[in-house]
């Protein structure tokens, strides 16, 4: 909302508590009812490793009712144009690093989080059926791994970069001496401050259309080792750091390959410790709801 504030479009929103995704006949009387232009999907029920794994049914069911559910009633109802957002765990576990599009079903992902990745893999698999079939041009859109304002900070339901900042800020508040971070540290995640984020998926909107779906990302990944070092930096905690390595680390490395939304002639602004610096500040001035 932040960048489509920019634009010369009246933006609509919709509320879990007055419109019930899961449901087909509520989305369709909203979209019925409101007419859109275009669609930007970024609706899901996520989570880190830990609710993944914990909740694989809730993750499958509920994400493939919201795409289905979506995707079907923007046709339904005359909606031209969709992005609907994917997620980088849909590709293969073992992809070639950095991830091209092509790596797209080409193998099984990652165990941990195969519930939401086969959800998300169905709804994008829905948006280019419907762009074959009935030629309304809905494309999928792959994001890295987002962070920033506005994130899920929930001890379990939140992903790293703001499950990470959390922790630390309580230990540094209670004077905590150690943090114990889940698995050995070495895995890499491309993390991408969810301003940029934004700014690439309206570019998207405004300038690709094609059956393929196109990779959301920065080029350059960090270690959740460094990542838990910077984010210690920026929120002041000075105790110590320790990785236990006998929890799951998920994939090794996801990097994803953006040469081709490079060559449309997008690319990131905010560096990664900026990016913390202003996820911290939100933090700090939404604590009590950020926190609940």
């Amino acid at each position: 909302m932040r960048r489509l504030a920019r634009e010369k479009c009246e933006i609509l929103t919709v509320e879990h508590r007055e419109v019930d995704l899961t449901r087909q006949s509520a989305v369709e009387q909203w979209l019925d009812k409101n007419r859109t232009d275009a669609i930007v999907m970024a609706a899901a029920r996520v989570g880190g490793i830990h609710a993944n794994s914990t909740l694989p049914a809730e993750f499958l069911s509920i994400n493939l009712m919201i795409g289905t559910n979506v995707v079907s009633a923007a046709h339904k109802v005359g909606v031209k144009r969709l992005i609907n957002l994917g997620s980088s765990c849909m590709y293969p576990v073992g992809a070639p690093q950095p991830i091209a599009e092509a790596s797209l079903g080409a193998g099984p992902p990652e165990p941990t989080n195969a519930a939401y990745a086969m959800a998300k893999l169905a709804t994008a698999g829905m948006a280019s059926t419907y762009r074959a079939q009935y030629g309304v041009d809905y494309i999928t859109v792959i994001p890295t791994n987002l962070y920033g304002p506005g994130d899920n900070f929930d001890p379990l339901m939140s992903h790293v970069a703001p499950a990470l900042m959390r922790r630390m800020i309580e230990a540094r508040d209670k004077n905590v001496p150690e943090v114990a971070i889940w698995g050995s540290g070495k895995p890499r995640r491309e993390l991408m401050f969810v301003d940029d984020a934004a700014d690439a998926i309206a570019f998207v909107l405004q300038r690709y259309s094609a059956p393929e779906p196109i990779n959301i990302g920065i080029g350059i990944d960090t270690s959740i080792r460094e990542l838990a070092e910077l984010t210690a930096k920026v929120v002041g905690y000075r105790g110590q750091l320790t990785f236990d390595a006998s929890k799951p680390d998920g994939a090794p490395r996801r990097l994803l390959d953006s040469t081709r939304l490079a060559a449309l002639g997008w690319r990131a602004s905010t560096e990664l410790a900026d990016g913390l610096g202003q996820m911290y500040r939100w933090y700090c001035n939404h604590k009590v709801n950020a926190a609940a």
